[in-house]
């Protein structure tokens, strides 16, 4: 369906009181990163949704912005959950939304099978979760032990919950006034709307309290796999043209030659990057016959990579890369383009490496007719 465009929205917007450790959970790390930030490069870097957005707490957008990192859209959020999503899903109604995904920071890890099997359920019903059996033997409880509850046809309700977006705008304006919803599919279902269970996934498990988080970082720590790439490009010079190299727009009385900005130093990082979890190269995600590609800012390929391997689980953890050119003198700009660099990997500086030298006159490079980049990349991914 072309028309569709997916919106996920992450609710970020609760205390956490319960999860201890004195910041909201939300913002608490796993694996070295914060939950909302787990959550938002799950969905950035899934291929069905199309805009994330991530709703917080009044005062706390300064706090999601360092937890995140790199470019977000953030939506203030109200004095409940229920608030905060209708504050998201009216920031997603003004965009070209027409499906929405509403899930919580809480749950960090989002497979992406679970995102395309909602995604895929909303083609036949209006809404879909995931969620999984009930196990454990069910009863009511206190002092004493009560009467056991049947488990069959029972279910654990997990997010992210999928919506068309008439269908979950029309169930919070009709919700009665001062009555609170656990999620956001019992109020789509108080309409009538049947709501499609596609299976849900352990990992998506929510952390409440304080011993949640030890397994949440079992689960981020577990079993990791080092791999390492390689990539390599070419441009050539030409007149007329912008010299970008490495993010950074350097003087020169010419300028590389491509579709899109030519910047063949974070062409060969993509590449490297891809390369790492075996996703193809730069023109399998950007096809240089598209022609919505022409004279596209290269930093989004590069920061594409990086998503799709933090959609894995995974994180950049060195990026070295060598520029060959008899000129221009990469040295003055080598400071910028780490600098560059790092922000779009959403690393540390130290953990980038630019380089450069030439070939000593030989080849198209000696002879001045083009610049060539060489890259590797480490990366850390969960094994499967």
């Amino acid at each position: 369906m072309s028309e569709e465009h997916v919106v996920a929205i992450i609710v970020a917007g609760g205390s956490g009181v319960r999860a201890g450790g004195g910041a909201p959970k939300q913002y608490r790390k796993v694996g070295g990163r914060a939950l909302v930030a787990h959550a938002h490069a799950a969905f950035a870097a899934h291929p069905a949704v199309h805009d994330v957005m991530v709703v917080v707490a009044p005062g706390t957008e300064q706090l999601a912005r360092d937890a995140i990192g790199g470019k977000m859209k953030l939506v203030t959020g109200g004095s409940s959950r229920r608030e905060s999503v209708a504050h998201g899903l009216a920031a997603a109604a003004a965009t070209r939304a027409t499906r929405v995904l509403i899930h919580d920071a809480a749950r960090p890890f989002s497979p992406a099978t679970v995102i395309s099997a909602v995604v895929d359920a909303l083609h036949t019903y209006e809404g879909a979760l995931p969620a999984l059996p009930v196990a454990d033997t069910l009863a009511h409880g206190g002092a004493v032990l009560g009467e056991v509850v049947p488990r069959d046809g029972l279910v654990r309700v997990q997010t992210p919950q999928g919506f068309r977006l008439d269908a979950i705008l029309r169930a919070h304006a009709e919700w009665p006034v001062g009555e609170e919803a656990t999620d956001d599919a019992q109020m789509v279902r108080r309409l009538g709307v049947e709501v499609a269970v596609v299976q849900g996934d352990p990992m998506l498990e929510k952390v409440t309290q304080p011993s949640d988080f030890a397994l949440a970082e079992a689960r981020a720590g577990m079993q990791w796999q080092y791999r390492m790439a390689t990539g390599f490009d070419v441009h050539r010079l030409e007149v007329g043209e912008e010299l970008w190299l490495g993010g950074v727009l350097i003087p020169h009385d010419r300028g590389l030659s491509g579709h899109s900005d030519a910047d063949v130093a974070l062409h060969a990082l993509t590449d490297a990057l891809l390369g790492t979890i075996g996703a193809g190269d730069i023109g399998t995600h950007f096809p240089p016959s598209d022609p919505q590609w022409r004279g596209a800012e290269s930093g989004q390929f590069l920061r594409h990579a990086v998503e799709l391997i933090r959609a894995r689980g995974g994180e950049v953890v060195f990026a070295d890369l060598t520029i060959i050119c008899e000129a221009p003198k990469v040295g003055p700009y080598r400071g910028a383009m780490t600098a560059r660099i790092a922000q779009m990997l959403d690393v540390p500086a130290d953990r980038v490496s630019v380089k450069a030298t030439t070939t000593e006159k030989l080849g198209f490079t000696g002879r001045g007719e083009g610049i060539a980049a060489q890259a590797a990349a480490t990366v850390r991914v969960p094994e499967l």
